[in-house]
């Protein structure tokens, strides 16, 4: 072979190295987006669809739990059988039930689809953080994480803005069903570009899947998230709490018959034990629990305040957290940067950030309560933001930092599935705070009340982020 052609061999492998990552990030932009976009889409689609509220809590906590659900045996099922393979798989699944979501003609066969559409989510989304782990190494792989941490903040922030816009432009009379279908040419590209451009991989391990396993820990998690994600909403009834002590239980059950599933020959886990014995990542699910359960109740009660407190419509609202998501993208971009120039990820500078943000926009909300100009605002959101982007890629990097390329798919398995767990329990948590204030509050003053004394917490959970940072950066010196 010529110079020419080893030299040229190389840059375009380089070239398919990097064009994969749009292809893994397209998968991650849609599971994230329909967490929020469906929220905008609720008052539209229950005139249409002549939904009650229990049935609308069902067509939105649904796609959270399938998801949340099989994160973990969709991470071992890539190491088992190709990422790539998963992934494809999870994405087709996805974009067949966005159109089912889309052509829903009644809200039971949503509700179905929407299941369908958090089971593909499930498969796919743990695949592109082990893709990223494998296939990036050294400042590479710091680069194709700040910009996964982009696209996640974006597709977390945006969530309102972009369903606000569908349903106002209201293209070709769809209404609603818009926020579902636009999946479609997202998924179908993302699948005729995946087989030519995403490199395949899978771990060294037992070739069959962790049958019992598979079975405990869907039983475990659903136990544990279903009454987070319905006890608010429904009071907190018996059988919430007997779902709680039931997960226990079944947790309990799984880590025994993992531990005694290890012990075989040719045997797959879904769950190596071993991942937890290192100190980064098991520090790390908690900084994740610490970050998710933040941010996920920050958007609620922010958007609660912004919408029925000071009456801005999902459009206007929406525009307020672009701004958020404009520092978040601003910042990630340049986290890798000011990692380089302190010799360290600013996971802790992130942190405190964020930690200011949200106290100056606790003094901003006593100051002004549910009146003034909203742009009064917009600077600690603006600093709320940058300290998320200088947290969440540098996080997941770190946390999955260290571990074996076999545990790629199952670490991030948990580490995701920990996330959407962070999620429902902060806002379970956060949200008893804020209701709980503002039906006690003065009617006038009640919406800015509750928002500061969500505000009170969420500063309080940010320098818990801080010091778990701090121990992080820490523990890789």
């Amino acid at each position: 072979m010529s110079n020419v052609q080893s030299q040229t061999l190389p840059a375009t492998l380089e070239l398919r190295r990097w064009l994969a990552l749009p292809v893994l990030l397209a998968g991650t932009f849609m599971v994230i987006l329909d967490f929020f976009i469906v929220n905008v889409a609720i008052p539209s689609l229950q005139r249409e669809l002549n939904a009650d509220a229990a049935t609308i809590e069902w067509i939105v906590a649904c796609y959270g739990l399938t998801y949340a659900a099989g994160l973990i045996i969709g991470g071992r099922l890539g190491d088992l059988y190709g990422r790539r393979r998963i992934f494809a798989l999870g994405l087709a699944v996805f974009t067949f039930a966005s159109a089912a979501c889309g052509w829903a003609p009644d809200a039971a066969l949503l509700i179905v689809a929407r299941a369908a559409q958090g089971a593909g989510a499930a498969l796919l989304a743990p695949q592109v953080l082990a893709i990223i782990g494998v296939t990036y190494t050294g400042a590479d792989r710091g680069r194709a994480f700040a910009i996964y941490g982009v696209v996640l903040g974006l597709a977390s922030a945006c969530g309102q803005v972009v369903g606000g816009l569908l349903i106002r432009a209201d293209l070709l009379g769809l209404g609603w069903r818009g926020c579902f279908l636009v999946n479609i040419p997202i998924g179908v590209a993302a699948l005729l570009l995946a087989p030519s451009l995403v490199p395949e991989s899978r771990a060294p391990i037992g070739r069959r899947l962790d049958g019992s396993g598979v079975v405990l820990i869907t039983l475990a998690i659903t136990a544990l998230l279903l009454p987070l994600i319905e006890g608010r909403r429904q009071g907190w009834p018996t059988w919430t709490w007997l779902s709680l002590a039931a997960a226990v239980a079944l947790f309990g059950g799984f880590v025994y018959q993992q531990r005694r599933h290890q012990q075989r020959r040719h045997a797959a886990p879904l769950i190596d034990p071993a991942m937890f014995r290192v100190p980064r990542f098991r520090i790390g699910l908690l900084a994740v629990l610490a970050l998710f359960g933040g941010v996920a109740s920050f958007f609620l009660v922010l958007a609660l305040y912004l919408q029925q407190g000071r009456g801005l419509d999902a459009l206007a609202a929406g525009l307020m957290f672009t701004t958020l998501a404009g520092a978040f993208s601003a910042a990630s971009l340049v986290a890798g940067r000011i990692a380089r120039r302190l010799g360290r990820p600013p996971l802790v500078i992130g942190a405190l950030g964020m930690a200011a943000g949200l106290l100056g926009l606790r003094v901003t909300v006593g100051w002004i309560g549910t009146g003034g100009s909203p742009l009064l605002l917009l600077p600690a959101l603006l600093l709320d933001g940058a300290g998320m982007g200088l947290v969440m890629a540098p996080l997941v990097a770190n946390a999955l930092a260290g571990l074996p390329a076999r545990d790629a798919g199952a670490a991030a398995g948990v580490l995701a599935a920990v996330q959407q767990f962070a999620n429902a329990l902060g806002v379970a948590l956060i949200g008893l705070v804020f209701f709980g204030v503002l039906a006690q509050a003065p009617p006038a003053a009640a919406y800015a009340t509750a928002f500061g004394a969500s505000l009170d917490w969420l500063v309080g959970l940010a320098l818990v982020l801080a010091v778990l940072a701090r121990i992080m950066v820490r523990r890789r010196a």
